[in-house]
Order: C-alpha cells, then structure tokens, then sequence
C-alpha cells in the first residue's frame, strides 16, 4: 500500500474514528492521541494487512485497543461521553436518542455505534469487537429493546 493510498483511506475515516474513540474516551487530548497513534500503528503495520478490503475494520480494531491502552495506562474506566455535534441531528428528539446510546452499557454501545452510525456490517463489527457474528446480531437486539423500553415504544414485529 503506498503513502497515496494509505492517506486516502484513513482521511475517508477520520469521522468514523473519531466517533468510535468518542464512544470510549471521555477527554478530548486523549481522543486525539488515540486516533493519532492509530494512524501511526497502522501505517507501521500496513504489510501485515491481508487484505485491503478489510481495511477499515482493521484500522477500526487498531483504534479500539489503543483506546483501551490509553484507559489502562491513566488508570481511567470507559465513561460515558457524547458524540460530536456535527454528526447529532439538532431536534431534541436526536440529542436524546444520542444520549441514550451513550449512557448504555459497553456492550451494547459500540455494536450499535458500529452498525447504526459507522455503518459496519456484522461480519465486519465481529471482526473489530473479536465476538461471534451472533453475538452482534443479539447485542444489537438487546440494545435497540433497551432503547424501546427507555423510549416507551413497543416492538415492532419483525
């Protein structure tokens, strides 16, 4: 992969990094420094990559653990934070879907954050998270009953 290529790809990421380190990440310095070690990790590592379609889950991957060292290393526990304002719809009905995403569980988060707002498909959020693709289809589901109970909606027949 050339320098060419490898900036392309990652300028065509740079939201959806972002977004995923906001789901993780509470400080803004410690945002940046992940995304920014993440794109230093993946451009060292680049001939490891098996596959330039899966580019972006791998690069998602790299950022997810880095984001998880950062939180090792200063002692912090994922925390609950928003997501940045240009990607929120500006009805109050989108800040509160917003915030309801951001106050559940982990588990349940970043499926969600992956599928809904990132637009991973299942095999590619199996391979980032490292679960069964069952085990996103299921935390996928459970979030959104989550978010229907809070809401105060009934489930729609599927």
């Amino acid at each position: 992969m050339t320098i060419d290529e490898f900036t392309v790809q990652i300028m065509d990421m740079k939201k959806t990094l972002y977004h995923i380190a906001c789901g993780i990440l509470r400080s803004e310095a410690d945002r940046e420094d992940a995304v920014q070690e993440c794109i230093c990790k993946a451009w060292e590592k680049r001939e490891s990559l098996k596959s330039d379609g899966a580019f972006r889950a791998w690069v998602t991957r790299i950022l997810i653990n880095e984001c998880y060292d950062i939180c090792r290393r200063s002692g912090k526990v994922i925390v609950l934070d928003e997501l940045p304002e240009s990607t929120a719809p500006e009805d109050t009905e989108g800040r509160e879907l917003r915030d309801l995403i951001m106050q559940m569980d982990e588990i349940y988060r970043m499926p969600i954050i992956l599928f809904y707002i990132e637009g991973f498909n299942i095999r590619e959020i199996s391979k980032i998270l490292r679960i069964p693709e069952g085990t996103v289809k299921s935390r996928l589901y459970a979030g959104r009953a989550k978010l229907r109970s809070v809401l105060g909606e009934e489930e729609v027949p599927v």
